[in-house]
């Protein structure tokens, strides 16, 4: 362990291009606080803010690489529309998944505040993540519904007074991702960013399954840290911390491979 925090890790090599170490020094990102004009009440998103040595590193992408990101990069381009049917469809969905058997009234009601958005229009919300943001909590509540109501539900463990709301803590982890991966560059420009393109290149719901490990491993972060409404930001920076330990791991050959993965359940 360095004195200046930094943590040893193994990380695997990379398929192609030149050789690299099977180790790697890594201090954790340096995280500050973006605006909170989408989160309010505390809330703050959690961004990257880049290093120099980071502009320095460049990665080629394969055809099917470059693909893949540009998908990605198409779905997190997209703004949410409160006009689009599809949109108002998936937002319904959302509610069903989320309150099996119980009605929505209207896309603008007080029901959504049951789910921890700020206000009875949930499409306030979804400015800093975009309709990427409502997409991943669909997949998360789709495809492991029973994680999905545990932590929309605060089932799991000794629960703060002052709870961080669900939703809104949703949209926060899909801008966080984004930045920790560096999504919106042309190609990688650092090793967490090159490992994740290959996870991507093997599994196009990757992101959406990285999603739902950060959610449940923020989560534990909250509980084992006794955090309450304000230590937000506190927790995420712990999360990424972790996510980025795990994804730089040498055995970590998919997405499922990541040790937070387990922490899921259907």
């Amino acid at each position: 362990m360095e004195e200046n925090g930094g943590s040893f890790v193994a990380v695997r090599r990379l398929s192609h291009g030149s050789e690299r170490s099977t180790s790697y020094h890594s201090s954790p990102a340096e995280v500050v606080t973006g605006s909170t004009a989408w989160i309010g009440r505390g809330l703050s998103c959690v961004c990257a803010q880049r290093r120099e040595s980071d502009a320095r590193l460049s990665f080629d992408m394969t055809p099917s690489q470059e693909e893949c990101l540009q998908r990605l990069q198409n779905r997190i381009d997209v703004s949410y529309d409160s006009t689009n049917k599809d949109h108002q469809d998936a937002l319904k969905s959302l509610w069903y998944a989320s309150f099996p058997g119980t009605e929505l009234l209207d896309l603008i009601s007080d029901q959504w505040k049951e789910m921890g958005w700020q206000g009875k229009d949930p499409s306030t919300d979804f400015r800093g993540g975009g309709f990427i943001s409502l997409e991943n909590l669909l997949f998360f509540a789709k495809n492991f519904p029973r994680s999905f109501q545990e932590l929309l539900k605060k089932q799991n463990g000794n629960r703060a007074l002052w709870e961080y709301p669900f939703a809104v803590a949703g949209v926060n982890i899909t801008f966080m991702l984004i930045q920790m991966l560096d999504l919106q560059a042309a190609k990688p420009r650092t090793l967490l960013g090159a490992i994740f393109l290959k996870l991507l290149s093997e599994n196009e719901r990757a992101f959406d399954i990285l999603y739902c490990i950060a959610f449940k491993l923020m989560d534990q972060q909250w509980l084992s840290m006794h955090a309450s409404y304000m230590d937000f930001n506190t927790v995420m920076k712990a999360t990424r911390r972790q996510l980025e330990q795990e994804l730089l791991m040498e055995d970590v050959q998919r997405i499922e491979d990541m040790p937070s993965y387990r922490l899921l359940s259907r």
